[in-house]
C-alpha cells in the first residue's frame, strides 16, 4: 500500500505521483487533528494536510 502526506501545496502533485507510481485511482483523506502536528508534507517541511493513498 503506497501512501503520501501531502500539504495544501502539494496535493496535486502527491495525487499525481500515487497515479503514476500505482496506476490505481487514489483515497484522499485529511490528516486527523491528533497527527496533524507530527505528520510533515513529504514535499516541504509544512504540517501535512492530508494523507494520498491506493486503499
Amino acid at each position: 500500500m503506497m501512501k503520501i502526506y501531502s500539504c495544501e501545496t502539494h496535493i496535486n502533485h502527491a495525487l499525481d505521483v500515487l497515479v503514476a507510481q500505482e496506476e490505481t485511482f487514489p483515497i484522499m483523506e485529511k490528516v486527523d487533528e491528533v497527527n496533524k502536528l507530527s505528520t510533515k508534507c513529504e514535499y516541504c517541511d509544512t504540517p501535512a494536510t492530508y494523507i494520498v493513498a491506493n486503499r
